[in-house]
């Protein structure tokens, strides 16, 4: 049998129509940026998350270093994230100038160590950017709580997680924005890239939509800025999309239910957190061998037997070749937990579209591999 990893032509067809008469309709209406189409899906997209204002953007990097940039945060300025998760969360920061500060991860969850960000707070520190990982949400409430005490503002990185929540609090309400990105592989993916972000704050709103438009709200007169814009076919796209998140999420968490019910006997490997009352809605379901040496030979493993596996993130930000040391990033104290999940983490196919035999093809593989490893 041969699984992918992404299930994307299937939900294409699964949904060919709405999909199709967007794009149609926009096409129809020769007006293909920053057109009604659009203007449409913000709407829907801000209603979604219950914030004010949804501001659509190039790519979910873009969307990041513009809303450091709405909020006057750039050289000389350090912010706060963690170093296991996409590199883009960090090349954001350092596109405005500022410096990334890297601390921990929680050893359960993999999102940023509410117990390490303290001691990483200076003067010139200005803002925390919390990565919703792999699908599962940080603790937003305590992340707030340290914010408000060291007035600093929160950009929540949410390329992972859309339709995610906390027990009490949903994404986007307790932060200044919150960052999307709908390359094709994410839970809410278009046939390409852009991004966007959701926000409260008026300013913001005001500040990204100038910048992303090279400085401009008004024909012709033009401020520093960018181009950066979510095409109308685009948003088409999403917006037939949109209307299915919810339940391919629903899908996503019964396909992670499955697979952790069968595995849970597993002696070299360990499975994914799920943080009691939260929604974890499994934008990769990441398993972590124990023996690292073992990761390779293990995905070689399945994908030799048709099993599509993936290694995510596999060398920490701070480890990366490509990372700009002279400009000013640093790590403080430990960050072992985030290093241990680059260097032991392993994705097992996952989207709404998969079928339970595949599913039970890649636990009995995993089985298989299990008991000689």
């Amino acid at each position: 049998m041969q699984v992918s990893f992404y299930g994307h032509v299937r939900q294409y067809y699964n949904i060919k129509k709405e999909i199709d008469a967007n794009i149609q309709r926009v096409l129809e209406s020769g007006e293909y940026v920053q057109g009604p189409m659009l203007k449409q899906f913000e709407a829907e997209l801000a209603a979604f998350h219950g914030t004010k204002f949804a501001i659509g953007v190039g790519n979910g990097t873009d969307a990041i270093w513009l809303a450091l940039m709405a909020l006057g945060i750039g050289t000389g300025d350090e912010v706060i994230t963690h170093p296991n998760t996409f590199f883009a969360t960090a090349e954001a920061i350092w596109i405005t100038g500022a410096t990334a500060v890297f601390v921990d991860c929680d050893p359960k969850t993999k999102c940023i160590d509410l117990a390490k960000i303290e001691a990483a707070i200076t003067p010139k520190t200005k803002a925390i950017i919390p990565v919703h990982l792999y699908g599962q949400c940080a603790d937003m409430p305590a992340i707030k709580k340290i914010a408000d005490k060291h007035k600093l503002r929160i950009i929540e990185d949410n390329a992972q997680a859309i339709d995610a929540a906390g027990d009490t609090f949903k994404i986007g309400e307790l932060s200044d924005a919150a960052t999307t990105s709908f390359i094709i592989q994410k839970n809410l993916g278009t046939f390409g890239d852009s991004g966007a972000l959701v926000t409260n704050n008026s300013d913001i709103d005001l500040r990204v939509r100038k910048l992303r438009n090279h400085g401009s709200n008004k024909r012709n007169v033009h401020s520093f800025g960018f181009n950066s814009r979510l095409d109308d076919i685009h948003a088409g796209i999403l917006s037939a999309k949109l209307k299915h998140i919810h339940e391919w999420n629903d899908a996503r968490i019964k396909w992670a239910a499955r697979y952790t019910a069968a595995l849970k006997g597993a002696k070299s490997f360990t499975l994914p957190y799920q943080k009691p009352g939260y929604r974890h809605v499994f934008h990769l379901y990441a398993i972590e061998v124990k023996d690292a040496a073992k990761r390779d030979p293990f995905v070689e493993f399945l994908v030799k037997n048709g099993v599509d596996a993936k290694t995510h993130y596999s060398i920490a930000i701070h480890k990366q070749e490509g990372y700009p040391w002279d400009k000013g990033a640093r790590v403080v104290g430990s960050v072992a937990n985030a290093e241990h999940n680059a260097a032991t983490c392993i994705s097992l196919p996952m989207f709404p579209e998969l079928k339970a035999e595949e599913v039970d093809y890649i636990v009995a593989k995993c089985l298989e591999w299990d008991k000689t490893a």
